[in-house]
């Protein structure tokens, strides 16, 4: 008993030593004497007063009300107003060096310079068909002997072919050694029956030789004066038998096909492009082509022919190209790849040293002359080579600007980069692109030579954007805004007037003649003449093809075509309003392109009072007029610059009049 009464006393101990401890502990809080600590990703008190939301600079979907870690890179969180720019304006993100060295965002320089394309196809190699011959029979008969008695058997000019069997040409020998029988007894009859003779006997020769007879046979036969009822055939030209038609003791008719020769020497290549590529390619133009069964060579042939239409089917242009076959290694029905060098710009010269200052033949390019003179193949006047385009002398190609291609970031139509506009700022530029090359995109508009471009973690920092609600790739509508609301006339950095020659130059100058009519009619208070209207989108739609034109003036005369379709039916405030586009895409194409033959300046002048950033146009000289206001603000605006002859001439800001009316709302 007094066993279990000292194990009750040592637990009642124990437990009361407990208590006694919890209410000192009580004890010692209230008086401040010790304070507890929140634990680590609780929220304290301050956090949830002021609150700050925390995220991670690399994944901003990782939002909470405390400090801490990511849970996905582990990064520490910091607080979102300072994680991409809430505190720079709405276009841009702004990367720490850390993040930036996490994310591997790297930049690449936008340049300018001269560029080709490599086109890379696929072609079968064909038999040249105008080396192809078919051996037919001139005479119906028997085939008693086929001396090409397989298919693939190679054959020299003249050699024996084929014996034929005709009853048919065994009397008509016959009857032509009579003939010449009765023409030699006829020696001092009367005039009239020595005629008849001699007509006879000169129809039967032509009929022999109607039958395939050759000049040798028929020299046989006169000597022997005995016919024959078995006829050689001989081969009409060297090559290889590619179709045996027929077989020994077959009976055949006049006419019908025994062989099919082909003369290997030279092959063609048979490549299908897209009509876009096509167009950039000329006669004569060098192809490097290479068959898997002769490896390590380069085969070098030249385009022979590109054909005017497009097939239904595929939507393919046929381009066919001479190559060289002397030794026979190319089979026709084999694949070879092709290459083809395109530079990129407006289809004018290029220099092509082979080609430089030479003849050339407009049906065989391979036959190329220093001297004028005829080709040996197919006996045609050989032509310069500057009428297919080829430069005498080495001409410098237009420079393009381009960027690397994984810079771009594409969504349907949507192409957007994104500028290093200074160290860790990155600003969203929505762009314009043009050919699109194995490791580079052309950029047409919206980015300039020296800027810096992400090319790699662009999609980290579109995803920053998405997620800070700002323009992205997936809507980038508001930066486009931004681009097109100016505050001040249309810039050009650097004017190169390119000269437009023979129908094209004309047509040029007449868009702007109808243009000025147009931009007339408005300045009077009038509605554009139908007549003008309608020539300006129609020319406009004839220069958009012309391959003459660089690719950013085709551009913009497309859009002229677009945006003045309709102008003649609009009214006079619609039509001012349709102006604008016109006007400003008129004004970019006379820094860009003339006429070879223009003489006259143009004058830019630009009216800050025009709605959406002001308004532009164009005059062909003169004191200014308003088009946009007409006689309400005839004399609003200012004069920026005159073109022509590949000059700007900067002019005086002449500011708006002070005492102009107010535009009405639905002027423009």
């Amino acid at each position: 008993m007094a066993w279990i009464s000292s194990r009750l006393l040592s637990v009642g101990l124990f437990f009361a030593t407990g208590v006694v401890l919890i209410a000192l502990l009580g004890v010692a809080q209230r008086l401040n004497w010790i304070r507890a600590e929140p634990a680590s990703g609780s929220v304290t008190s301050g956090d949830a007063d002021s609150g700050t939301i925390y995220t991670c600079p690399m994944h901003p979907n990782i939002r909470q009300p405390t400090t801490g870690r990511c849970p996905i890179c582990g990064m520490e969180l910091v607080p979102a107003s300072s994680s991409g720019g809430a505190s720079l304006d709405e276009y841009a993100v702004h990367v720490e060096s850390a993040q930036r060295r996490l994310a591997n965002i790297e930049t690449a320089e936008v340049k300018s310079e001269p560029l080709s394309a490599t086109l890379r196809t696929i072609g079968a190699i064909a038999i040249d068909e105008s080396r192809q011959a078919t051996i037919a029979a001139y005479v119906g008969g028997r085939l008693e002997r086929l001396f090409a008695d397989y298919t693939g058997v190679r054959i020299d000019k003249g050699d024996h072919l084929a014996i034929i069997y005709s009853p048919q040409l065994f009397g008509a020998q016959a009857e032509y050694i009579e003939a010449r029988r009765a023409l030699e007894a006829a020696v001092g009859s009367i005039p009239a029956v020595r005629q008849a003779q001699e007509s006879l006997a000169a129809n039967t020769l032509h009929r022999l030789k109607e039958f395939g007879m050759t000049d040798e046979q028929l020299r046989q036969l006169e000597q022997g004066g005995e016919p024959q009822s078995r006829l050689t055939i001989y081969a009409p030209q060297g090559g290889t038998v590619v179709e045996k038609l027929a077989i020994e003791g077959n009976y055949v008719e006049a006419g019908d096909p025994i062989y099919r020769i082909a003369e290997l020497s030279t092959v063609w290549l048979m490549l299908k492009l897209f009509p876009e590529d096509a167009d950039m390619v000329r006669f004569g133009q060098r192809v490097d082509a290479t068959v898997q069964s002769l490896s390590g060579q380069t085969l070098v042939g030249r385009v022979a022919f590109i054909d005017p239409t497009v097939d239904p089917e595929n939507r393919t242009v046929d381009v066919r190209v001479e190559l060289d076959n002397q030794e026979g290694r190319l089979r026709p029905g084999d694949y070879a790849e092709a290459r083809i060098q395109l530079p990129i710009g407006p289809k004018g010269e290029v220099f092509d040293a082979h080609l430089a200052g030479k003849w050339i033949s407009p049906m065989h390019p391979q036959i190329v002359r220093d001297e004028p003179g005829q080709c040996p193949i197919c006996g045609m006047d050989l032509v310069p080579t500057s009428e297919y385009g080829y430069a005498t002398t080495a001409v410098p190609q237009p420079e393009s600007i381009y960027v690397p291609r994984s810079a771009v970031l594409l969504a349907g139509g949507s192409s957007v980069v994104y500028v290093e506009t200074e160290p860790g700022r990155f600003e969203i530029r929505p762009i314009n692109i043009g050919p699109i090359l194995e490791d580079k995109i052309i950029i047409l508009e919206g980015l300039k030579p020296g800027e810096q471009v992400a090319t790699s973690g662009n999609f980290l920092i579109d995803s920053q954007m998405q997620l800070a609600g700002k323009p992205s790739l997936i809507d980038p509508t508001r930066a486009i805004a931004k681009q097109q609301d100016r505050k001040g006339p249309l810039e050009f950095e650097e004017i190169a007037i390119v000269p437009v020659a023979d129908e094209n130059g004309t047509k040029l100058e007449q868009l702007y003649a109808a243009y000025f009519e147009v931009q007339q009619a408005l300045t009077a208070d009038q509605t554009p003449p139908a007549e003008a209207a309608r020539q300006l989108a129609a020319l406009a739609r004839d220069l958009a093809d012309a391959r003459e034109l660089p690719e950013a003036s085709r551009k913009l005369v497309q859009e002229i075509s677009t945006e003045g379709e309709h102008l003649h039916h609009m009214d006079l405030a619609g039509a001012r309003k349709a102006f604008k586009p016109i006007s400003h895409a008129i004004v970019t194409l006379a820094t860009q392109v003339r006429s070879a033959e223009s003489q006259n300046s143009f004058t830019h002048f630009f009216c800050p009072m025009v709605p959406g950033g002001g308004g532009d146009w164009l005059q062909a000289g003169g004191e200014l007029l308003n088009p946009y206001f007409g006689s309400q603000m005839l004399r609003c605006g200012e004069k920026v610059a005159e073109y022509g002859g590949g000059e700007k001439k900067p002019a005086e800001s002449q500011p708006p009049q002070p005492d102009a009316p107010h535009p009405p709302s639905e002027g423009v």
